[in-house]
């Protein structure tokens, strides 16, 4: 409430290794877990370490050196880390419990979208498939290091612009997949959707390597979880347009924000994201909806953006 102290948020996340430089891994993991801060339109403010590791198999330097990509991330955010707690297993994993604050009088939530407001998603799509080709050892050099910059690229940036835009509503993309955390906002907000995949900013390869069949489990069961609230506006022998409604479910890590503004509001949010260097898009529009439609995602081919 205005006027009152800032509220403290907490949390949590750990993945397992998404690419073999130590450095990336740990600026990736510390990327991802700071995101739900900025997601919810707060700040980070310290972190602590959590790290489970294999020392019988790998060198306490790996170790040293995901600590260091993380510490440096942190760095960037002006987000210390204060100290962390380590447990000898067999599956390497790494991430951070993160302390933050919400200083506004309102907070971002994914139950504060309005009908008629535009949707905005500040990272591209495809890093479930571009992780599974990476640990395949079939993604190019140039493959990798989009992934990369894009899953290191912290969404601190693209939360102050969606400030400056007056946004109400946010989330960000990552293990459920775009169509997984949309569902959750429109059912917040009791509202439904319209999407264009023909505007869906991709990585570099990831429809390649869908095609080539790198798919992770993970992805195909958030597409078969939010399959119910899909209607898909293309006819069953558009290929690309189902290629792509798999990658708006892929599992993404450290994945952009998905943010619900008005649409002039957009334009200018969407114009400063790719300004920064974002590879953004503006990918649907929100509506009103009744209690059959709640939380239903309409999917268009057509290419052209949602009015």
């Amino acid at each position: 409430m205005e006027g009152s102290a800032p509220q403290l948020v907490l949390t949590t996340d750990t993945i397992a290794p998404i690419v073999d430089e130590p450095e990336a891994f740990g600026a990736i993991a510390a990327a991802n877990a700071m995101s739900d801060v900025w997601a919810m339109g707060g700040r980070p403010l310290w972190a602590l370490n959590l790290v489970f590791f294999p020392d019988r198999e790998l060198p306490l330097e790996i170790l040293r050196r995901v600590m260091r990509g993380a510490t440096e991330t942190c760095a960037q955010a002006g987000v210390a880390i204060v100290g962390g707690h380590t447990v000898r297993n067999d599956d390497f994993k790494f991430g951070l419990a993160v302390t933050g604050t919400l200083d506004g009088p309102r907070p971002w939530a994914n139950t504060r979208a309005t009908p008629g407001q535009v949707l905005v998603l500040s990272k591209a799509l495809g890093t479930g498939v571009l992780g599974t080709a990476i640990k395949c050892g079939q993604a190019s050099p140039e493959q990798i290091a989009a992934a990369t910059r894009s899953m290191t690229r912290l969404n601190m940036e693209a939360a102050e612009l969606a400030h400056g835009c007056g946004a109400t509503a946010c989330t960000d993309v990552t293990g459920f997949g775009l169509l997984g955390h949309l569902r959750n906002l429109l059912r917040g907000s009791r509202l439904r959707a319209r999407i264009d995949l023909g505007q869906l900013p991709l990585l570099p390869g990831a429809l390649d390597h869908l095609r080539a069949g790198r798919w992770p489990g993970g992805s195909q069961s958030n597409l078969d979880y939010v399959e119910p609230s899909l209607i898909r506006r293309y006819a069953s022998d558009d290929i690309g347009a189902s290629e792509r409604t798999m990658l708006a479910a892929d599992a993404q890590t450290s994945g952009g924000l998905l943010v619900a503004l008005e649409p002039d509001a957009a334009e200018r949010l969407l114009q400063g994201l790719l300004q920064s260097g974002h590879q953004a898009a503006i990918i649907g529009t929100l509506e009103a909806s009744t209690p059959s439609t709640l939380g239903q995602i309409e999917l268009l081919s057509s290419g052209a953006r949602p009015r």
